[in-house]
């Protein structure tokens, strides 16, 4: 049967043969084919209509034919840390579970929890706010609140397929990446425009001015409102265990095997949390830890255990999202688009909030075509040009990028909302239901909001 999503589909796959025969004279042969293959994985990963993992082989098979890039940068994303850490991430969450940890606390916490469903869901997303603090990435924190998140939806009485089930998955899913847009080191595409910045211009974005800027609005705000559109979309009622079955549950002290396993996940904090210190990468400090899980007669992950809880599924997908960022960044797809839309835009001096408005866009725009880590790699180049467009300041050009890929409309943009969206069996239409009018009143009310706080800072 013919549905909307098949059509949305079929439409872009006939626009990308269109690209392919017929190209733009604004692009190049190359750019047009990349973007017509870039707009047909991006419409399978949307639609669910294939596996997110098929979807990746396709853009991975065809960005191969058609030598749109060479093998080295289509396959990098099968040797990039982000990889490494879903690996690891897999492993900390199947031993937290395994030695019967994430039960342990989420049986105390429905005593506290029980009776009051906002209360539940404003705990994950505090829980994890905090975690951005001490933890710099998206999927290490989703990995490791999600088997106490997912114990303690039990302990609810949140079956699958409950309104429950969904919303303490979207909790947990959302609280562990959006709030980390506003803090420096806790998600990737902030640490890239760090990086791309002093690498450029020699601007050092400090954490403190860094968070000042973004957390007021875009962080703790914008958690409010995501905590609000749970709660209307998802409501529902826990039914928890009895209090005597509660207490039996964790009237045994911890075993030998639970030390060892927090004694693994304390040291692995603290080597995240000092990473800026040690630099040592925190996939690899992920790679280490998950050697301590698995190791024989010690760790509480077994062979079995490990065949179980590895979904190369999600890998696949992975290194097919990193593929689509690399390629489009290769063939300079994601400058063209931004050139593009700096001619069409209301750029000026002396029209402050039009120009901040119009930066963001663009930054949003740039965020669905070429992923979010594209982003400041596309327009931070560009921020010297834009700046001298506008009026504004360098810094709060560049600046302006974060509100740009801190705004998601579809879930394949972010990795850590697509690898929470396998994990936790949520569909698409669950994500949307929430990214949908998160978006609308992102443009319509933070947005604005941000410009008023940036003024009340001084920035513009």
């Amino acid at each position: 049967m013919l549905t909307y999503k098949k059509i949305i589909v079929a439409g872009l796959a006939a626009l990308a043969l269109a690209l392919a025969l017929y190209p733009h004279s604004l692009m190049t042969a190359e750019q047009a084919r990349t973007l017509g293959l870039v707009l047909v994985t991006l419409s399978l990963w949307a639609t669910s209509l294939v596996p997110a993992y098929l979807a990746s082989l396709i853009f991975i098979a065809f960005a191969l034919l058609f030598k749109l890039a060479p093998p080295a940068v289509v396959f990098s994303g099968f040797h990039s840390s982000a990889m490494w850490l879903v690996f690891s991430g897999f492993l900390i969450a199947a031993g937290v579970r395994k030695a019967g940890l994430s039960e342990r606390i989420g049986s105390a916490l429905t005593v506290r929890i029980s009776h009051n469903f906002t209360l539940l869901i404003s705990g994950i997303f505090a829980v994890a706010v905090v975690l951005a603090f001490v933890m710099p990435s998206s999927l290490g924190r989703f990995f490791l609140l999600w088997p106490i998140a997912l114990a303690l939806a039990e302990k609810l009485g949140f079956a699958e397929g409950s309104n429950g089930r969904a919303a303490v998955s979207l909790a947990t899913v959302f609280a562990c990446h959006m709030p980390g847009f506003a803090l420096l080191p806790s998600n990737v595409p902030n640490l890239i425009l760090a990086g791309a910045a002093q690498t450029i211009y020699g601007v050092d974005l400090t954490y403190a001015r860094y968070m000042a800027l973004h957390f007021p609005v875009l962080g703790l705000l914008k958690s409010l409102i995501l905590i609000a559109l749970i709660l209307r979309f998802f409501p529902d009622t826990p039914q928890p265990l009895a209090a005597g079955e509660r207490q039996n549950q964790n009237e045994k002290p911890l075993d030998w095997r639970q030390w060892y396993v927090i004694a693994v996940l304390v040291i692995t904090l603290a080597f995240w949390m000092t990473d800026t210190f040690h630099g040592i990468n925190p996939a690899w400090i992920g790679i280490c830890a998950s050697i301590a899980l698995l190791m024989p007669g010690l760790g509480p992950v077994g062979p079995e255990d490990f065949d179980k809880n590895v979904n190369f599924g999600v890998f696949l997908f992975i290194a097919g999202f990193l593929a689509v960022g690399a390629v489009v960044n290769e063939t300079g797809l994601g400058v063209v688009i931004a050139h593009g839309m700096e001619h069409v835009l209301p750029l000026s001096p002396g029209r402050d909030f039009v120009n901040f408005l119009s930066l963001s866009l663009m930054g949003f725009v740039v965020g669905i075509i070429s992923i979010l880590p594209g982003v400041p790699a596309v327009l931070t180049p560009m921020a010297s040009e834009l700046s001298a467009l506008t009026g504004l300041s360098l810094t709060s050009v560049l600046m302006t990028q974060v509100i740009g890929f801190s705004t998601i409309l579809f879930p394949y943009q972010s990795a850590p909302l697509m690898v929470g969206m396998q994990v936790t069996e949520q569909p698409v239409g669950n994500m949307m239901k929430v990214l949908f009018p998160l978006t609308l009143i992102t443009a319509f009310i933070l947005v604005p909001l941000d410009f008023l706080w940036w003024r009340l800072l001084g920035v513009i």
